[in-house]
């Protein structure tokens, strides 16, 4: 289920343990309990080299998500494999894909997870830490015919995301980004009703898929050493704290078709 983007971690992982270089990635895989009460294996993985963290899951429905924290660019990439419902009708996989900044002490930095070792795997880890819902409103889509263009890491994970690419135009204004288009029906209809509440599953609405990250090394811990009459003691590293955090993306959709998955709570 990690096809597309996952190759490209995968192969520069092993391409660097090939040449020599030790320590550039690591792989942590900790279990956690979902929101539908299953328990999935959350893999994280650092890669030095890239100054990236990935993380994926497979929820219990079969989407698969990830999470790329790109530091290097200061973004984030979420990426979801959504599976078709064949009592719907549905026998295709969509893929959605949001980019958007990267927020301070959203998770550690790449070089201290690539020190993180793994610890009684078969627990089932609760974060120390619920952090509230992330609500974004996604104001851009991406032009697929021109994401050819755009930074290689974006491309390739994002990849798939024909009818489901997105980004925010407040994260972007510091450049020129032509393979951005306004989604100007999310701005400009304001009577635009959310997708549960459309009936008509050809008519417009506005889409929200959501996301929970139940166990994510978020921040470090720092001690105090032992004093001593020569040497003032020094603050180190001894830990991390761990944090879950939830995210919504909002997107204007022109069919409530291509919305399913997006039901009244």
């Amino acid at each position: 289920m990690g096809m597309y983007a996952r190759e490209i971690y995968l192969v520069s992982c092993l391409l660097i343990s090939v040449l020599g270089t030790l320590g550039m990635c690591s792989v942590l895989k900790v279990r956690v309990r979902l929101s539908d009460g299953l328990v999935a294996d959350q893999m994280l993985e650092a890669n030095r080299e890239m100054d990236t963290i990935t993380v994926e899951f497979q929820q219990g429905d079969g989407t698969h998500n990830m999470v790329v924290f790109d530091f290097k660019r200061n973004v984030r990439i979420v990426r979801a494999l959504i599976l078709g419902e064949p009592e719907r009708g549905q026998t295709q996989y969509q893929v959605l894909c949001f980019v958007s900044r990267l927020n301070h002490h959203e998770v550690i930095p790449t070089e201290s997870m690539v020190h993180l070792r793994q610890k009684n795997p078969h627990l089932v880890r609760t974060a120390e830490e619920r952090r509230g819902l992330e609500h974004l409103h996604m104001d851009m889509a991406v032009n697929m015919s021109r994401a050819g263009h755009l930074d290689t890491l974006i491309h390739s994970v994002c990849k798939g995301a024909y009818q489901g690419f997105y980004a925010r135009k407040s994260d972007w204004l510091d450049k020129e980004v032509v393979e951005f288009e306004p989604l100007l029906q999310t701005a400009a209809a304001a009577g635009l009703h959310r997708c549960p509440s459309t009936l008509d599953l050809w008519q417009p609405c506005t889409c929200s898929y959501r996301l929970r990250l139940e166990w994510l090394p978020c921040l470090l811990k720092y001690c105090r050493g032992r004093r001593d009459t020569a040497v003032k003691a020094n603050p180190y590293k001894c830990g991390i704290r761990s944090c879950s955090q939830s995210y919504r993306f909002d997107y204007y959709v022109p069919h409530r078709v291509l919305c399913p998955w997006d039901e009244e709570t």
